[in-house]
């Protein structure tokens, strides 16, 4: 086993910010387990979307939630996401529910439901023997890790967010989705208080990686 510390990194901002790339490289470069939890947060709208359940009907999602059983299967170095036994569907990147993420996001209900889920990585990262954490999404560095070694904010002119999404063949309304991940009032996407803020618009992702490596590196070789 590793002498080195057990390291959780933290990287929040807004769609298309550069997150997913970034983490996946940190992820390969330190023997970090990669946790996308964008993808946890479409996951959970996609199975309410399946089984009817509206947004605007919060006695319906509660008690959908309370019927749903998360676990972890371990994919490379990515954490993916189980329900009920099931990897989670492809369709969780589609535009119907690109459409309500945000929405479905702003029930405290959905996200005090991944709160533990989410933490609870860390302990798999630990037993599966890797160096550390990597974590993205919109509150892991202000709720989900407060304490964690690094807290990083990635963000970027929302048309440049746009053209980035345009080009992987996504659909997605950056502006819109800002507006409700910012407003809401548990958990909103903001930069957390002593969080490393990045404006990733003029930067291509090997300067966006090197720009958090350096610290990182830094703690793991003085170590």
């Amino acid at each position: 086993m590793s002498s080195r510390p057990f390291i959780i990194v933290a990287i929040d901002g807004g769609a298309a910010s550069g997150k997913s790339s970034s983490a996946r490289t940190l992820s390969a470069r330190f023997n970090l387990l990669h946790v996308d939890t964008g993808s946890y947060h479409r996951a959970l709208p996609a199975e309410m979307l399946r089984a009817g359940v509206p947004v605007t009907d919060v006695d319906a999602v509660r008690r959908t939630l309370t019927g749903l059983s998360l676990g972890t299967r371990i994919n490379g170095r990515s954490a993916e996401m189980e329900i009920g036994g099931r990897p989670v569907a492809d369709d969780i990147r589609s535009g119907t529910v690109n459409e309500h993420v945000s929405h479905f996001a702003a029930i405290p209900e959905v996200r005090n439901a991944l709160l533990t889920y989410q933490r609870s990585q860390a302990d798999i990262a630990r037993s599966r023997g890797f160096q550390g954490l990597v974590m993205e999404g919109r509150d892991i560095g202000s709720i989900i890790f407060p304490d964690a070694d690094f807290r990083f904010f990635l963000h970027a002119d929302p048309a440049e967010r746009a053209r980035r999404r345009a080009n992987e063949g996504q659909q997605d309304s950056i502006r819109e989705r800002d507006r409700l991940d910012s407003s809401r009032k548990n958990a909103p996407l903001a930069c957390p208080a002593g969080a490393v803020s990045i404006d990733t618009t003029q930067l291509n992702l090997a300067e966006v990686v090197e720009a958090m490596a350096a610290p990182i590196a830094t703690k793991l070789a003085t170590a």
